[in-house]
């Protein structure tokens, strides 16, 4: 567990003096009762008047700054501890009025008993005002707050009248001659409560130090020993100004503090903040945060005076608003670098395979807008480097300046390809953001041309599923191979070789591409990898190199497929028939099982392919379909499950069988 931090106030040494404090004044006061011939008398009514009205003067002032304080934060504990200045306020008014000789000749009971009373509903508020209220407890507390100072006031003038109005009441004769023992008892209450009230308050200053919260403390305590010298009843002794001395010192103590923190700040906004209940805190650091937002805002638009538009929200002085436009700037200025930092991440990310150039300028442009402004980007054409009317010709890679314009030159392979527009003299790292943003472009354009040549070159001999692998991961082109499960599809022309005797190398050539032109989307639409062609013939697989589910039906559904794409070019190319030469018709074969699928060649040339039985079964299917058929094995059928619809061949002797295999003919498969 970690060990709470204990601020300067509360670390060993000055705790133990700020012990001592406290202590001494009950020191002092078992001295005098001990040793009655100190506890001298002085009986001074002027001055025992003035010192109370001085002082519940101050009480008023600060209870109604901490009411106003708990009006504007809308917080409970505030107004709770208002009520502990107010009451003691209110009674040590009254205590002052009863003094002999200003209203009445010699006194009252009520003015030996009344501060007692009100410290003891002081005590009260104290406890509540240190308890952790929640928000329901102190919702209650707020809707309530008008009706408890109705009430405490109307007890305080009831308590008042019956004291001051001679003959009303018992409170307005005379004192009595000897203490009142009832008194003591009451008092007891009060003493507990307040020294609960500034354990609990401790508690929370540990978790919240605050210098507030320590001279709080301070005037509980003080406020504890006060009641205690109270009980002796020994008035115009010693020991009797001693409790009108200690709570003097408590309430000027907090009064001092609430000094010395607005010199310190400068404004009484936020003198009592750091009393408040948890949510008024956290809902204060909250109000604050979107204060700092909407400056930083104010800022980043380049609007002057931007914390002058707060300062009346939060009571803001002048050297306030001036720390808080600097912090402003600054905070500003480091948003706006961590954003453009981050827009080049972005850009970066968007470097990918097979993105297009004009996708990936458009997407990195909307996303460098929002950092660097009205970015613009103009490539070359014809020879020329314009954006709108403006023509830029570089030396090498140097920037060129136009007003608050930099115009850097992007690059492909060491050639001008384009000109990027950045605005500039926001900040110190304008500029070298911009060369940064310029380079990152330039390698995004480069790759993004470079994905587009390989698109053309080397996608186009071979399939997807291999190039986009080899792409990704360039080590799965070294020579090796895997055994795998997959469907293999063979298909060739039937009648290719009596066609081709007939007709131009020309028109072979045209024949094969129409056929395969049909063909090809056929296989690669259901997930397969044609590994080859082979004249007239090529080999697709299924489940290799990308694994897929269901790959002996999506090989079958492609079968199918191509022999009806293959019988609709047929039929359109009728008319170029060549001495009652029909146009050849494709063959296929489908079969399923273990095969070795890798890279096979030698390291200067090498070929994606597939060898085993499953694939030389397949052919051999395939050489004995009858065209514009689909033969199948028995293991693919297996795995077709219901839907299929076929007619079987009966076991067939393959060449390199030894035993024979069940074919069938696939005629639909659903």
């Amino acid at each position: 567990m970690s060990t709470p931090y204990l601020p300067s106030a509360t670390q060993p040494v000055r705790g133990v003096v700020w012990g001592i404090h406290l202590v001494l004044p009950l020191l002092g006061l078992w001295l005098l009762l001990a040793q009655p011939q100190f506890n001298v008398m002085w009986h001074h009514n002027l001055s025992h008047f003035w010192m109370i009205i001085t002082v519940a003067g101050i009480n008023v002032v600060l209870g109604v700054m901490i009411s106003e304080a708990s009006r504007r934060r809308q917080d409970a504990r505030l107004f709770l501890v208002s009520m502990v200045f107010l009451s003691s306020a209110g009674f040590f008014f009254m205590h002052g009025l009863a003094t002999p000789q200003i209203i009445l000749p010699i006194g009252s009971l009520g003015f030996d008993v009344g501060q007692q009373v009100g410290l003891s509903v002081a005590a009260a508020f104290a406890f509540a005002s240190a308890l952790p209220l929640g928000d329901a407890a102190a919702r209650k507390v707020l809707d309530a707050q008008h009706f408890i100072r109705v009430v405490l006031l109307g007890f305080m003038l009831v308590w008042g009248i019956a004291s001051l109005v001679p003959g009303l009441t018992r409170l307005s004769e005379p004192p009595l001659a000897s203490p009142v023992d009832w008194l003591v008892w009451l008092s007891i209450p009060g003493v507990l409560l307040y020294g609960a009230a500034s354990v609990m308050m401790f508690l929370l200053h540990r978790k919240r130090p605050s210098a507030m919260l320590i001279s709080l403390i301070t005037a509980y305590a003080l406020l504890a020993e006060a009641m205690v010298a109270g009980m002796s009843q020994l008035n115009w002794h010693l020991s009797w100004w001693e409790w009108h001395l200690l709570l003097t010192l408590a309430f000027v103590f907090v009064a001092y503090s609430a000094y010395l923190q607005f010199r310190r700040e400068g404004s009484s906004a936020g003198l009592f903040d750091s009393v408040t209940l948890a949510a008024t805190v956290r809902r204060i650091q909250q109000d604050y945060d979107k204060a700092l937002e909407e400056l930083v805002e104010h800022v980043r638009r380049g609007e002057p005076l931007a914390a002058a538009r707060l300062s009346g929200k939060f009571r803001l002085n002048e050297s306030q608003v001036a720390v808080l436009d600097r912090a402003g700037e600054a905070l500003a200025s480091e948003r706006e670098l961590s954003g453009r930092l981050a827009a080049l991440v972005s850009v970066s990310a968007q470097t990918r395979v097979g993105l297009p150039e004009d996708q990936l300028l458009a997407t990195a442009l909307d996303r460098v807008r929002q950092a660097y402004g009205d970015v613009k980007i103009g490539l070359v054409a014809e020879g020329k480097a314009e954006i709108g009317s403006r023509e830029y010709d570089f030396a090498g890679d140097q920037p060129v300046k136009r007003d608050n314009l930099l115009a850097f030159p992007l690059t492909v392979k060491g050639h001008l390809a384009g000109v990027l527009e950045v605005p500039v003299g926001r900040t110190r790292q304008d500029e070298a953001l911009a060369a940064t943003l310029a380079g990152q472009l330039s390698i995004s354009l480069e790759n993004a041309r470079l994905y587009q040549e390989l698109d053309t070159l080397f996608r186009q001999y071979m399939s997807p599923d291999v190039a986009n692998a080899l792409l990704a991961d360039p080590a799965q082109a070294a020579l090796g191979g895997e055994l795998k499960e997959l469907t293999a599809l063979f298909a060739d022309l039937k009648g290719f070789t009596t066609f081709s005797e007939k007709v131009t190398p020309g028109e072979i050539v045209e024949m094969l591409n129409r056929y395969h032109t049909a063909a090809v989307p056929c296989i690669l639409n259901n997930g397969g990898t044609i590994v080859q062609f082979v004249g007239d013939a090529l080999l697709a697989l299924f489940n290799a190199p990308a694994t897929q589910a269901g790959h002996a039906r999506a090989a079958c559904k492609a079968a199918l497929e191509m022999q009806r794409a293959a019988a609709e070019v047929a039929e359109e190319m009728a008319w170029k028939r060549v001495d009652d030469v029909p146009w050849p018709t494709f063959r296929v074969g489908v079969n399923t099982g273990p095969a070795l699928v890798g890279n096979i060649g030698s390291p200067e040339l090498r070929g994606f392919n597939a060898m085993g039985d499953c694939v030389n079964v397949a052919a051999r299917l395939e050489g004995i379909a009858e065209p514009g058929t689909v033969v199948i094995g028995e293991a693919t059928l297996r795995q077709l499950g219901r839907g299929a619809s076929v007619n079987p061949l009966g076991p067939l002797s393959l060449k390199g069988k030894e035993e024979p295999v069940n074919a069938y003919v696939l005629t639909d498969l659903q």
